[in-house]
């Protein structure tokens, strides 16, 4: 029997206003709020990369304040990924990848390239992108997930290229942007975007039991009979897989509770 992976729920960032007083006590110091998030979740996916570079010095700081098996998701940087020929991106993409992010040790997880809504799948572009990625870094073993946005993406030849280089295609629970679901990856990395603020855990218990059930099936190597395919009929190698599940964007203000609630259907609450 195929050994389950790790599940990881965790929500994008950790500086927010509303979060005090919600999801943070009244007394916490500011400077003190990722460590208190780390300890009541199992990974953030940090944001602020993709607007801007951060120091060597910033990463480390990040790395001793969490504790032992947290995990960071980093968002690539958009000067990497808004282009109109994404290889040309090279030279931004050596800048990103030198800029200390490796500090991160142990506590790195993906990265996740998300791209624009208007930019459409051109296999030889999008083929030359995944290219550039590298599997490792500072003797660092690196892990790619992507994030596309257009409704091009939804094809076979897309998962077959994705899947070639081993990279992720992050499933969004999304209002508007595309669903896909195919597996192409050792690990899986899903973006729910749909809570509410007005439901105490950003998704209904039924919801999040749903999404229990997916992320457990991800882990062992299956996959869910419940979610769309650009290519249904592609085998997936059953293998255990780690699961990166972040509640982000909508219902922002109850996402950290989203994200305790996934973790004790899991099995994985801190």
């Amino acid at each position: 029997m195929t050994e389950s992976g790790m599940i990881r729920a965790g929500i994008g960032g950790w500086t927010f206003a509303p979060w005090r007083g919600t999801f943070y006590p009244d007394d916490l110091r500011q400077k003190d709020e990722l460590n208190y998030a780390s300890r009541q979740l199992e990974t953030i996916e940090i944001n602020g990369t993709y607007y801007g570079s951060q120091k060597p010095a910033t990463f480390a700081k990040w790395a001793a304040d969490v504790p032992d098996g947290f995990v960071f998701s980093v968002k690539g940087n958009r000067f990497v990924t808004n282009r109109k020929v994404l290889s040309e991106g090279a030279e931004s993409l050596e800048r990103f990848l030198g800029s200390g992010v490796t500090e991160l040790g142990d506590h790195l997880g993906p990265f996740l390239w998300q791209f624009a809504p208007t930019k459409k799948f051109d296999p030889d572009d999008f083929g030359a992108f995944l290219e550039m990625l590298p599997s490792s870094r500072d003797g660092i073993a690196l892990k790619h997930a992507v994030e596309v946005r257009h409704e091009s993406f939804g094809t076979p030849e897309f998962i077959a290229l994705a899947a070639r280089h081993g990279i992720a295609i992050v499933y969004a629970d999304h209002h508007k942007y595309p669903e896909i679901a195919d597996v192409t990856a050792p690990f899986v990395y899903a973006r729910l975007q749909k809570g509410q603020d007005d439901i105490p855990t950003a998704y209904t218990a039924q919801d999040l039991d749903q999404w229990a059930r997916r992320a457990s099936l991800w882990a062992q190597g299956l996959v869910p009979d419940d979610l769309p395919y650009a290519d249904a009929n592609r085998p997936v190698e059953q293998q255990s897989r780690d699961v990166y599940v972040y509640f982000i964007h909508e219902g922002k203000v109850r996402a950290p509770q989203a994200a305790m609630a996934m973790q004790e259907r899991c099995g994985t609450a801190l």
